[in-house]
């Protein structure tokens, strides 16, 4: 019997390209729910590894791909880097018959490939991730964050979140991949959040390309990643940590990080340079970050049982949970996250900008005692901003649209002095 499909964010996002594109192609990380939410969209099917005739219809595929095609529209067709003629085939078929909405393209590797053209104008790409609080129903969704950009009186109410910092440790060791989730029990959930780590080194690094790669130097990259989560790490600090135990040049520790990025098992943030502070005073390195929490709890061997015994740890991996979902509840809006440092101690740990121009500069803080301070950061680079256009008025700077902290606490609501305070249990899209 087929499972219960959990919508996704993503499903409005397809929705929206197939009225506007001819084909859609949905990338990001394994196990995410990428084929799964294309389903739910398309009326027909071509799966070529289920399919027990693959090495047949993969021969097809080089030499008459557009028979392939043929079905009822939209079409699936999952997994076509294993045929890769079929991508300039739907790029043909969309450019000779001037419709919308007639195929979604998925597939689990990165392989690299090459094909005759890009398909910009007919084939637009969609980014899925992990489900996030919201998707997985930990977050009871009471604080919109569109609205909150729309509108100032949101949250003169308040909201209460239902996740406890347990709740939210095992949130986040267990991770958003779907099968994770459904499966209901956190111990179990761990156990596949584990196994898709371990997938990372011992098979999926070998089907980006034919390169023959180390598992143990893999893997002693990704527990440096893991020791310097959310953190502004320098490549040679992560180069220091594999080479105490393994053997790497540059050559090699680009190479690694850029598999990693081809996985989609890390999607670093860069830094906010605004023009209110000398360029040599602002950080811009990159602050290292996974797609999904789980995969840097695994890297630590780390357990629910050891992060509530340390919470300040903990906060590390806290913060790569709500950059994930503050990407997948921005992505409608071309959300894209960067940070503000500076070397006065002056921070925003993210800072969101939409499409539109809007912004916002957020501080994300696990307790309650932090919110004070959170706060008097994001005051400061509001007041910078403003010195700023006062000296420039050629040139201003768009002040802040919006000044949020995320916490895990319990209770949300609006400061005095603009600042709204929202537990990530209680946000959405």
């Amino acid at each position: 019997m087929d499972r219960e499909y959990i919508s996704r964010i993503a499903d409005g996002e397809l929705n929206t390209k197939l009225s506007v594109f001819g084909a859609v192609h949905i990338v990001g990380p394994k196990w995410c729910g990428k084929t799964t939410t294309a389903e739910q969209h398309c009326k027909s099917a071509l799966k070529l590894q289920k399919d027990p005739n693959k090495e047949g219809l993969i021969e097809t595929a080089r030499i008459n791909p557009a028979v392939l095609l043929n079905g009822e529209k939209p079409r699936l067709i999952d997994e076509w880097q294993d045929a890769p003629n079929l991508w300039d085939a739907v790029r043909v078929y969309c450019d000779d018959n001037h419709a919308r909405g007639q195929f979604v393209l998925t597939g689990s590797t990165s392989r690299k490939l090459i094909t005759s053209h890009t398909g910009t104008g007919r084939i637009s790409k969609l980014k899925m991730y992990p489900m996030s609080l919201y998707e997985s129903k930990e977050s009871n969704g009471t604080v919109s964050l569109f609205e909150l950009f729309n509108n100032k009186d949101a949250l003169k109410d308040g909201c209460v979140s239902d996740l406890t910092i347990d709740g939210l440790i095992a949130a986040a060791c267990r991770g958003g991949w779907p099968e994770s989730v459904i499966i209901g029990n956190i111990d179990s959930g761990i156990l596949i959040a584990r196994d898709y780590y371990n997938q990372i080194y011992e098979e999926d690094m070998y089907h980006v390309d034919d390169v023959k790669r180390n598992k143990e130097t893999m893997k002693a990259l990704l527990r440096s990643y893991g020791r310097n989560l959310a953190t502004i790490s320098k490549n040679s600090s992560i180069m220091a940590d594999v080479s105490a135990t393994n053997s790497i040049s540059d050559v090699t520790f680009a190479d690694y990080l850029d598999v990693l990025e081809r996985l989609f098992i890390i999607e670093d943030i860069h830094g906010w340079c605004p023009s209110i502070r000398s360029a040599t005073a602002i950080r811009n390195g990159r602050k290292r970050m996974f797609v999904d929490p789980s995969i840097a709890v695994a890297s630590q061997g780390a357990s629910p049982e050891i992060y509530s015994l340390d919470l300040k740890t903990f906060g590390f991996v806290f913060e790569c949970l709500c950059m994930r979902d503050l990407r997948i509840y921005s992505s409608s809006l071309d959300g894209n996250l960067s940070y503000y440092r500076d070397r006065y101690g002056l921070e925003a740990d993210a800072v969101l900008h939409l499409a539109d121009g809007r912004y916002a500069l957020i501080e994300i803080k696990l307790g309650a005692h932090e919110i004070e301070e959170g706060a008097k950061h994001l005051n400061e680079l509001e007041r910078l901003i403003g010195r700023y256009n006062e000296k420039e008025k050629q040139c201003p700077l768009r002040q802040p649209d919006l000044k949020l902290i995320i916490t895990g606490t319990k209770y949300g609501y609006k400061r005095e002095d603009g600042v709204f305070v929202v537990p990530i249990g209680c946000l959405k899209d």
